[in-house]
């Protein structure tokens, strides 16, 4: 059996980030920087390193400096060009040039499941990825291109898991997994969102990565909400993860031992902000100097 291939991704952004309050009053989470581009945008360039091209954006009202960000701003690129700042001119079309970007507003705020809902019309028939933009991936440990060969050789859907101190697995979906992982890759048999520690069925978080079959869509549609009022993803997976192959069915995880930062959280962004930083070549070595003796 072949399987289609991934060419879309659907990146759900109507969230109101109270966690940053009162920086995201005015300013949409997704929009704050991370030394000095917006942490989206590093969530759009794993999705094109991957060859995503398709992008929709699932946002919310106040969102539109999110999709301002990915537009031409033709009075800025002429005064940088009147200027022949030719290097900052490069930067900001660089998030033009990306990729083909949609977008379609959730209207209620009714969780993720609804989110993913909403792109039905834009996805169509086909596999797509979900990347959640809390979630930043280190562009040194890429694991999209893994998720998408294992959904290319087996269908179904396929889930990004790492592996948590238990006592902090109830702030995250949970999987129970048949057998030990083979090659990194585990097939999942069911899924809790935000369980009790105590009754928790692994210490394997799903962390903000998906690529799931369309047939999510039919099940999401009948899916009742749950956990906190909303309709959660993670009961349409515990539904797909008992279907067949033939029907869309079958869930997979990979386990993720790579870098990744939450920038929905204030500690994990500045350790995001700390850690990308000292990677650059422009500003690394005097960052690096600076916090050597800063810690002393």
């Amino acid at each position: 059996m072949t399987f289609e291939g991934v060419r879309k991704a659907v990146i759900p952004a109507a969230g109101l980030g109270t966690r940053f309050l009162p920086a995201t009053k005015a300013t949409p989470k997704e929009m704050l920087p991370v030394v000095d581009k917006p942490a989206i945008q590093y969530v759009v360039e794993e999705a094109v390193a991957a060859g995503l091209q398709d992008i929709l954006f699932v946002t919310g009202r106040s969102k539109r400096p999110l999709e301002d960000h990915f537009d031409r701003n033709y009075e800025l690129e002429q005064v940088l060009e009147s200027k022949g700042d030719a290097e900052r001119l490069e930067l900001v079309r660089e998030s033009t040039d990306l990729a083909r970007i949609h977008y379609v507003r959730q209207g209620d705020p009714l969780g993720l499941g609804h989110a993913v809902l909403v792109a039905q019309q834009h996805v169509g028939d086909e596999p797509f990825a979900v990347l959640l933009g809390d979630d930043l991936i280190d562009a040194r440990d890429p694991i999209l291109d893994a998720m998408i060969e294992i959904r290319n050789e087996f269908g179904g859907s396929v889930l990004c898991l790492m592996q948590v101190p238990r006592e902090t697995i109830s702030l995250y979906g949970c999987v129970d997994i048949d057998g030990e992982p083979i090659n990194g890759v585990v097939a999942v048999t069911d899924l809790v969102e935000k369980p009790d520690v105590a009754n928790a069925p692994s210490d394997l978080a799903i962390i903000g990565r998906y690529i799931l079959d369309p047939a999510v869509f039919a099940v999401l549609a009948d899916t009742a909400p749950g956990r906190g009022g909303e309709i959660q993803l993670t009961d349409a997976l515990r539904v797909l993860a008992t279907m067949s192959p033939e029907q869309g069915g079958g869930v997979r995880g990979v386990v993720f031992d790579g870098r990744r930062y939450d920038t929905g959280d204030k500690l994990s962004y500045l350790q995001a902000v700390i850690t990308l930083a000292t990677q650059r070549q422009d500003i690394g070595p005097q960052l690096t100097a600076w916090l050597h003796e800063f810690s002393q």
